[in-house]
């Protein structure tokens, strides 16, 4: 049986992810209360973000404004879209 959690991003019970996405208390805090979903959508469009900004991952502030808009994306907040990208409806 899957593991549930009560997703911040959609608010409602959804299938969890099965290991933390990151070590240390940041990791175990996106376990607990991020979707398998929510998690997969986000990887998308952080790959978005890096192609189309075209992000070094080895720049600390390109990482920090990752985190940031990681931050924003999981809480429905106003994040950065990859422009000219039209989501589909």
């Amino acid at each position: 049986m899957a593991r549930m959690v009560f997703c911040k991003k959609y608010q409602q019970e959804l299938e969890g992810l099965a290991l933390p996405p990151m070590p240390g208390a940041r990791g175990k805090e996106l376990f607990e209360t991020v979707s398998k979903k929510a998690w997969q959508e986000w990887l998308q469009h952080q790959t978005m973000l890096i192609n189309e900004k075209r992000l070094n991952l080895m720049d600390p502030d390109a990482r920090t404004y990752l985190t940031e808009q990681m931050d924003k994306f999981l809480n429905n907040e106003n994040f950065d879209a990859a422009e000219g990208f039209v989501p589909k409806d």
